[in-house]
C-alpha cells in the first residue's frame, strides 16, 4: 500500500476540510492516531459500498452498528467487519472479502481484519495464516486491529497459538514477530485479558525467548510491555526471567527489554 507523504494533523480541529473528506471516501489513509480517531466510519462505509456495488449493505450494517452500546472507533471495526462477513457469507460474496482486503484505505482493511478472525469456517491456523499479511500492513492500525481480531481464537486455544505464533518470532518481518507477544500479552491494551497467561506466563516462553535480545525497537517495546503485564500477577516469574535474560545476553537491547518489563515491579517496590 502506498504510504502518504504528508504530515498528519495533531489535533482533530486541525485536519482541514479536505484531508477529513479523502479519508472519509477512502481516498487516502491516515498519517497519525489522531487522524486515524477521526474517520466517520459511517461515512466511509456508504462510499466503499457504493464503490463496491454493493449499496444494499448499507442499512445493515449501520442497524449493527446503532445498537452498539459503547461505540468506539474500535466497536464499530468490529461490528462493521463481522457484519460484513456475515452479509458475504449469507449472499456468496466472497469478492467483496476479496476486495476490502485489498482495498487502499488503512480503515477498509481494519474491517477486513475482522472477516478473517471472526470467521466461523477457518481453524486458527488458517486465520492467522491469513492474518499475515495485515500483521506486515505498513499502517499502524491495521497492524493494532488485526491482533484483536483474532484475539479470541488465541485466547482460547494458549497452546496451539503458542506453538504456532513461535514460528513467527523468527520471521525477518519485525512487525511479524511483534505480532506474537503483542496478540499474547496477558493484559493487552483495549482488549480482554488472557486469564491463563496472567496466571502461568511460563506457557509463553517458546514466543518470549527468541525475542529477549530482538534488535527491533518495535519488538523490544511489546516484550517489554508483555513481561510487565505478567509482572502485574506474576512478578516472581518477571523477576526470575529477567535475571536470567541479563547472564545470558549483555546487548543493549535484552537492558531495553528488562528495564521496560519491571518498570511496574519497580514503582511497587521503591
Amino acid at each position: 500500500m502506498n504510504k502518504p507523504t504528508r504530515k498528519g494533523a495533531r489535533s482533530a480541529k486541525d485536519i482541514t476540510p479536505e484531508i477529513q473528506r479523502q479519508l472519509n471516501s477512502g481516498e487516502t489513509s491516515s498519517v497519525n492516531l489522531t487522524e486515524w480517531l477521526a474517520v466517520d466510519q459511517r461515512a466511509l462505509l456508504a462510499h466503499i459500498l457504493q464503490q463496491l456495488g454493493r449499496p444494499q449493505y448499507l442499512m445493515p450494517v449501520l442497524s449493527a452498528a446503532d445498537q452498539l452500546k459503547k461505540q468506539t472507533v474500535n466497536t464499530l471495526n468490529e461490528v462493521i467487519g463481522t457484519t460484513l462477513l456475515s452479509l458475504a457469507t449469507t449472499h456468496k460474496d466472497q469478492e467483496l472479502l476479496k476486495k476490502i482486503m485489498h482495498h487502499p484505505a488503512d480503515m477498509v482493511r481494519c474491517w477486513a481484519t475482522y472477516t478473517i478472525g471472526r470467521h466461523p469456517a477457518l481453524s486458527l491456523t488458517e486465520k492467522l495464516q491469513h492474518i499475515q499479511p495485515f500483521a506486515a500492513d505498513d499502517h499502524f492500525g491495521v497492524r493494532e486491529i488485526c491482533w484483536m481480531a483474532v484475539r479470541p481464537g488465541i485466547a482460547a486455544h494458549i497452546e496451539e497459538s503458542v506453538t504456532l505464533l513461535s514460528a513467527w518470532t523468527t520471521h525477518i518481518n519485525p512487525n511479524i514477530r511483534r505480532f506474537a507477544t503483542e496478540a499474547t500479552r496477558p493484559r493487552g491494551v483495549w482488549c480482554e485479558h488472557i486469564e491463563t497467561l496472567k496466571k502461568e506466563p511460563e506457557q509463553a516462553l517458546a514466543i518470549l525467548e527468541p525475542l529477549k535480545a530482538d534488535e527491533a525497537r518495535y519488538v523490544q517495546d511489546s516484550v517489554g510491555n508483555w513481561l510487565n503485564d505478567a509482572g502485574k500477577t506474576r512478578p516472581d516469574f518477571v523477576q526470575a526471567l529477567c535475571q536470567r535474560w541479563q547472564q545470558e545476553s549483555n546487548s543493549k537491547a535484552t537492558a531495553y527489554i528488562v528495564k521496560k518489563a519491571l518498570r511496574t515491579i519497580t514503582k511497587t517496590t521503591a
